[in-house]
């Protein structure tokens, strides 16, 4: 089964570098689980960035350190529950994503990272483009 991001998550990755975007699309079309794109999953302002600093779901604070989602660079997704229909962030559901995600960056050649290989602070749902070139 194939599918395509809804109107909230196009509107909701507005803004984020186009060579990501080519790997969302790519991701969305060759995984088993639908995905998408949460409210301030994708660009933030240094404001937004600070108060999920403040709420601890970031380590960037927006302002001495900045967070790629600053710039486009990075993107926050959800799978969607094959049971339930509704949004997860359940480890194995973005687990399934990520295989996705790390398959399509694989076949176009665009290096990204997955927060959820991450030591420390493991990010599941976050994907940046890779600084390694």
């Amino acid at each position: 089964m194939s599918y395509a991001f809804g109107d909230n998550s196009l509107k909701n990755r507005a803004g984020i570098n186009p060579d990501l975007i080519i790997v969302l699309d790519r991701a969305v079309e060759i995984s088993i689980y639908d995905f998408g794109i949460p409210h301030l999953g994708g660009v933030r302002t240094a404001t937004q960035q600070k108060k999920l600093f403040d709420e601890g779901l970031s380590l960037a604070d927006g302002y001495t350190h900045k967070s790629l989602h600053q710039s486009g660079n990075a993107v926050d997704v959800f799978a969607i529950d094959p049971d339930t229909g509704k949004a997860s962030w359940d480890h194995e559901h973005l687990a399934v994503v990520a295989a996705a995600m790390l398959q399509a960056s694989s076949e176009l050649g665009i290096p990204l990272e997955w927060g959820g290989l991450w030591t420390g602070f493991c990010d599941r749902p976050h994907f940046q483009l890779s600084s390694e070139d």
